[in-house]
């Protein structure tokens, strides 16, 4: 079965990194453009960043100011997020998540990590 397990998700003071870990199974990764979600109490999840199918591309949420970096590794099914500048506002649990395109639209979606980030 389809399985994304995030991980890497912690407490961290403001100013300080993290690196989120997603590892993905019961798929053909290099199929599924991966992103990052963020949802944090009281809010709507929001996206964080995207990565296309091998890499090429990458966006990132607006919030992110080039502070996040996304990338993939396919050869071990994951894709991972670095963090730095991290702010408390980032609080949030993260969820990993892989979709295909259309016609053979696929979605998945991970358990989440949680991020907290102290003033």
């Amino acid at each position: 079965q389809v399985q994304l397990v995030e991980s890497g998700g912690g407490l961290v003071q403001a100013g300080g990194s993290l690196r989120l870990s997603c590892a993905a199974s019961g798929l053909v990764f290099s199929d599924y453009a991966m992103g990052w979600f963020r949802q944090a109490p009281g809010k709507d999840r929001e996206f964080v960043a995207g990565i296309s199918y091998s890499g090429e591309m990458t966006d990132f949420g607006n919030f992110v100011e080039g502070r996040f970096t996304i990338s993939r590794d396919n050869a071990y099914s994951s894709v991972y997020l670095q963090m730095n500048s991290l702010k408390p506002e980032d609080t949030a649990v993260y969820y990993c998540n892989g979709k295909t395109t259309p016609p053979d639209v696929r979605d998945y979606w991970g358990q989440g990590t949680q991020v907290t980030v102290s003033s």
